[in-house]
């Protein structure tokens, strides 16, 4: 299978660059910059160029194509979140897709597949409520852009290319993303709850969010939303503690939610902290995805080789 990537040198992309070649299949990077060359010979994998704010894209680059893997975007917790902030978030998401979409539309042979990046983020805060794909979205800024993140591969459906959401959850990696940010604190003993501690956090190893990818491209009978997240969710107090006895360190500390909303601003601190998503994988569960960490303590001490 010959795959486009977008994302690639983000902390899934990065990962999925690496097993896809490694199981026998052929990557394109879709980069924003020229792509590599000596000569006539590329210095590493085949790399394409786009330009998001242009809405332009090499001619070549869906040619020969099987499968898109697009994620690539603004980081939503690179900033506070200002209105140009925000803005950046949403047009990076909703104008790259679209173009990426409508390319794949138009390609003289298209793409079987899509596979395109979302998060549980569009479910809202939503308490103790268990959420499926058939649930429906929630309020606020993350919800939004979700929502039109997701429409914005309409292009592509409309064309019949099977496109996938890939609802992530929090990725587990000492490699980045959350867990990197709170693991130096942590390994201080300076580690503890945020808020309540009774959010509901839906989270997934990385080595499960790259299986998944993996098993949207080759199930045909994956389409629409497809939640990537282990099946056992666990509220933040018991992620908190969970980590604290990996690391074999104290977890006293909490942040209040006052306190959190003060270095933040409310809104990211409610979004993306204080905020949770009971959410289950039901159709990786259906489609027969065999988790290789399904559990949250295990998996910490295989991902932190404790």
């Amino acid at each position: 299978m010959r795959v486009l990537l977008s994302g690639s040198h983000g902390l899934i992309g990065s990962e999925l660059a690496a097993y896809l070649p490694a199981a026998g299949h052929d990557v394109v990077r879709l980069v924003r910059r020229s792509p590599s060359a000596a000569g006539d010979v590329p210095t590493g994998p085949g790399e394409t160029r786009w330009d998001i704010e242009a809405g332009s894209m090499d001619p070549g680059a869906l040619e020969g194509v099987d499968a898109v893997v697009h994620l690539a975007g603004e980081g939503i917790a690179a900033h506070r979140w200002s209105s140009a902030h925000k803005r950046r978030v949403l047009d990076s998401r909703v104008r790259g897709t679209r173009l990426l979409a409508e390319a794949a539309a138009g390609a003289a042979s298209r793409p079987t597949v899509f596979v395109s990046a979302s998060a549980v983020g569009f479910y809202g805060d939503r308490g103790d409520e268990e959420l499926t794909e058939e649930s429906l979205p929630g309020a606020g800024f993350l919800a939004g852009v979700c929502s039109q993140w997701e429409a914005a591969t309409e292009p592509a459906e409309s064309a019949g290319v099977r496109v996938v959401h890939l609802r992530s959850g929090i990725v587990l990696s000492p490699k980045g993303g959350a867990l990197a940010r709170q693991l130096p604190l942590f390994r201080l003993g300076l580690g503890g709850r945020l808020g309540s501690g009774r959010q509901w956090m839906s989270w997934v190893s990385l080595d499960d969010e790259v299986g998944a990818i993996v098993h949207a491209l080759a199930e045909p009978g994956l389409r629409g939303p497809l939640n990537v997240t282990a099946p056992q969710p666990v509220t933040n107090a018991e992620l908190t503690r969970a980590l604290a006895r990996v690391l074999r360190r104290p977890a006293l500390a909490r942040a209040p939610g006052a306190a959190l909303s003060a270095v933040l601003g409310s809104e990211m601190a409610k979004e993306m902290l204080l905020a949770g998503q009971r959410v289950l994988p039901a159709k990786l569960s259906a489609t027969g995805y065999r988790f290789g960490h399904p559990e949250l303590e295990p998996a910490l001490r295989h991902l932190l080789g404790r």
